[in-house]
């Protein structure tokens, strides 16, 4: 088994490259965005930086539960209250990168493409059926959760080893 963690820590070196490298991005857009004249198209690449920042974000933040999860846990994902901690960790970064991006999505229809603005209508009710499938399998994963009350105690037991 600790080959796989091995492996799951090279993934999360991975990730956390990709997050450097698209904040290096961002900052770069940001950059040129300052050299402009502060217009529509300044406000444009500021937009697209925050797009590739919450991408980062997303990159880093898988980075971080892959290495809590599966090196520093070693954590097996099987009992209801771990499945609902890694994946509630997982749609939070992907519901705000997601929100961001329709803002964007938003932002860009209203001011250069009206055309865009279903894209982006769709993207806000993504992030609207996320939420709402989400708290559906929050909701019923408690009932689970009961049923087998010592696995929770487990998970708040290796919650010391992040400390």
């Amino acid at each position: 088994m600790r080959g796989f963690s091995v492996v799951h820590a090279a993934l999360a070196l991975l990730f956390t490259a990709m997050a450097l490298l698209l904040l290096a991005i961002a900052a770069k857009e940001a950059w040129m965005a300052l050299h402009l004249d502060w217009d529509d198209k300044a406000a444009q690449l500021v937009i697209e930086a925050m797009g590739v920042l919450a991408a980062a974000v997303v990159a880093l933040q898988i980075a971080q539960t892959i290495t809590e999860e599966e090196v520093i846990r070693t954590a097996h994902i099987s009992a209801p209250t771990r499945v609902r901690r890694f994946l509630s960790r997982f749609m939070v970064v992907i519901v705000v990168a997601l929100a961001i991006e329709a803002l964007v999505a938003t932002f860009r229809a209203a001011h250069s493409d009206s055309t865009l603005l279903l894209h982006a209508a769709a993207m806000v009710f993504a992030v609207g059926a996320l939420l709402t499938g989400w708290g559906l399998f929050i909701h019923l994963n408690r009932s689970a959760e009961e049923l087998e009350p010592e696995a929770m105690q487990e998970a708040k037991r290796e919650d010391h080893k992040l400390k």
